[in-house]
Parts: C-alpha cells; structure tokens; sequence
C-alpha cells in the first residue's frame, strides 16, 4: 500500500490574496463548489489539467515558519526566459539566478512570491529534453528552501 499527495498546503497571512496571486501565476481556478472569497482562512486552488491542487490556510504566528513549501516550476508553453519574464511581470521577486551555471542552457531562476516563498522557474521539458540528446545536464537539482 502506498500513499500519494491530496494536495500541497502553504502556510500565509493572507489566503485570499496569496491563493489568487499564485492562480494568475499557474493558471489553477477555484474549486468549483467552493470559491475563494476576501476573509477565507482557508484557500484552495486547482490545476483544470491535471487536478492538483494547493491549500493556502492562514496561521496565526506572526512570522511564519521558514520551510513552508517550495514549488520547482516549468512552463506548459514557452520557455524558461519566457517564463521567467512573465514572472517578474507578476511583481515576484528574483533570489537568484542559476542560469549557465552548469553549461548553456542550463540551470533555473529562484523567485519569492509577495510573501516570500521561494520557487524556481526550470527549463520546460521540451528544453530539458532537447539539452538531454545534446548531452546537456541541468545541473545539480534546486536547493530546498
């Protein structure tokens, strides 16, 4: 027997806002039963294309703990530059770049969204696979925050 991910839960301030900045970023939609609303302390978000989904559930701490999730990223269309632009579009801040690191066309941009959970933006998997048959190795995998 095994077990496998309901759903990915962040801890936040603000559920509401967190989960619908994090929508215009995915792409995800509102559970169709269950719709965010300004005040929620609990959010829930979801991929129409595969059904994963992220629970954004607000906690009382004033500081939040350090580890509380890290999404690794790639894009359904497009590149990673293209990606990473659009991101920065969305007003996430740039923790580093690990772009070249390990050869051209490799690596991944390490971002904070407005409440400073980290995630990186990696090569889509057309890029991945095409450094693949060129013998391009990403790099090592993204730090764990």
């Amino acid at each position: 027997m095994t077990s496998f991910v309901s759903h990915t839960t962040v801890d936040c301030h603000d559920a509401y806002e967190l989960s619908e900045w994090w929508k215009r970023l995915l792409g995800y939609v509102d559970v169709e039963d269950d719709p965010n609303e300004p005040g929620h302390d609990e959010c829930m978000i979801l991929d129409p294309g595969s059904g994963h989904s992220i629970l954004f559930i607000e906690v009382p701490d004033e500081e939040l703990p350090a580890k509380r999730i890290h999404f690794d990223l790639r894009p359904r269309t497009g590149t990673r530059d293209e990606e990473v632009e659009r991101v920065r579009g969305l007003g996430a801040t740039e923790v580093g770049d690990q772009r070249g690191s390990w050869g051209p066309g490799t690596g991944w941009v390490v971002f904070a969204d407005p409440e400073g959970n980290q995630f990186c933006i990696l090569r889509s998997e057309a890029e991945a696979a095409a450094g693949a048959e060129a013998g391009v190795d990403a790099g090592p995998p993204p730090p764990a925050s």
